[in-house]
């Protein structure tokens, strides 16, 4: 898991230009639950290059990021440089010195699952004040937009991935599990609330690939299979679907108060 949660640092521009920031309507709620406010101070793991963080800021709280990759990190401080209040530091967040001072809220934003799981919990809780809350955004890609194409799209992933399970098709959000019960069954936490937030981005072909290439499973193949993937979908969407397809993201947004310890 290691070598994989790494391989974003190397395209760390790519990632900031391609990926798909958060719905307003999970900021909103996220600042809703949380009590989100200028006093607050806020601790984020893996804030990538800023995909939720610019969102944090905004709010005008302190922010602390740690980020595991160097040029993703530095990319995040150049995106936030007009929020004096928000501190990038280039760690892992397993080894990383938690400060003394406890935070009001640790959100993490599709990184929690990158990190070790006897530590990310427990060690979360610590970071916190009591009754300080943790945030976890989780995100899938579900059924929806542009549906012929992405059934279509599993030949070229049996094709050339021979990890893709034979047959595979997306599922309709309504049919995704809920990602609430590693917080609901751990006793540091209570009070698990969880909502979820559908957005639908088109994109054109390139933009397409892009996106793809900021795939920890994607970056992963072989040069030849990574290429021949990306060819196949290519000429799909340009031959079938004029250069357009719309992909649909379900993102859970998971909210736990810390008990006592």
């Amino acid at each position: 898991m290691k070598a994989l949660r790494e391989t974003f640092n190397e395209a760390a521009e790519l990632y900031d230009r391609a990926r798909p920031r958060y719905p307003d309507t999970l900021v909103q709620d996220l600042a809703r639950t949380t009590a989100l406010s200028p006093e607050s101070h806020v601790l984020e793991i893996g804030p990538g290059t800023g995909q939720l963080t610019v969102a944090l800021a905004e709010f005008g709280c302190h922010v602390t990021a740690v980020e595991l990759g160097d040029a993703m990190a530095a990319v995040a401080r150049r995106r936030l440089r007009a929020y004096p209040q928000v501190n990038v530091q280039t760690a892992d967040f397993e080894t990383w010195a938690l400060p003394a001072q406890p935070f009001d809220l640790v959100v993490s934003a599709t990184a929690f699952h990158w990190i070790d799981p006897a530590v990310r919990v427990v060690k979360a809780a610590r970071a916190l004040r009591p009754c300080g809350r943790l945030a976890l955004v989780g995100t899938e890609h579900v059924a929806g937009g542009t549906e012929e194409f992405f059934a279509l799209a599993q030949g070229c992933y049996e094709r050339w991935d021979p990890a893709t399970p034979p047959g595979l098709r997306l599922q309709p959000a309504a049919d995704i599990p809920s990602g609430t019960a590693e917080l609901a069954d751990s006793p540091l936490f209570e009070h698990v609330v969880a909502s979820r937030h559908t957005q639908d981005i088109t994109y054109t072909t390139d933009q397409y690939i892009d996106v793809l290439l900021t795939y920890s499973g994607h970056r992963a193949l072989g040069e030849t299979a990574r290429q021949g993937l990306l060819g196949c979908l290519r000429r799909l969407i340009d031959t079938r679907f004029g250069g357009r397809v719309t992909k649909r993201y379900l993102h859970e947004l998971i909210v736990a108060t810390r008990g006592a310890m």
